[in-house]
């Protein structure tokens, strides 16, 4: 889920992997489709527990990006295909109360970043195609 306020710019959780913990990293809003739900009601539930924000999940209209990727976290290695979905959410205040206690124990923060600001990081962060799509929509 790519949320882009009124300034472009993205909002991004940094958080860590248990088997990792003094390696930070900067990670989209989203999550696993819970059974019988479509993308979009992910993208949209997903912004509601992780960021506070309330949105419709027809107003996402279709996702703007996907890709697979393959990466570990707390010991066990993962494939999985993403689909992004974008929503200008103007100016909207970040609540982090809706994660759940495996998230709240490994997120530690969230910013909103332009794609200038996401090259200069010191940490890591994905996607790594971030600032070009970033630029692309706004």
């Amino acid at each position: 889920m790519l949320p882009i306020d009124a300034t472009g710019r993205v909002l991004l959780l940094c958080g860590f992997d248990p088997a990792a913990p003094a390696q930070p990293f900067w990670f989209t809003v989203g999550g696993g489709v819970d059974p019988g739900e479509t993308l979009a009601e992910c993208a949209a539930r997903e912004l509601r527990e992780e960021a506070g924000i309330a949105a419709d999940a027809a107003a996402l209209g279709a996702p703007v990006w996907h890709r697979t990727v393959e990466f570990g976290f707390n010991g066990t290695r993962y494939r999985q295909d993403e689909e992004y979905f974008m929503l200008r959410v103007g100016t909207r205040a970040v609540s982090m109360d809706g994660m759940d206690e495996w998230e709240k124990r490994t997120v530690t923060g969230y910013r909103w970043m332009s794609a200038a600001e996401l090259e200069s990081l010191a940490e890591p962060f994905g996607p790594p195609e971030l600032p070009g799509l970033l630029r692309d929509l706004v």
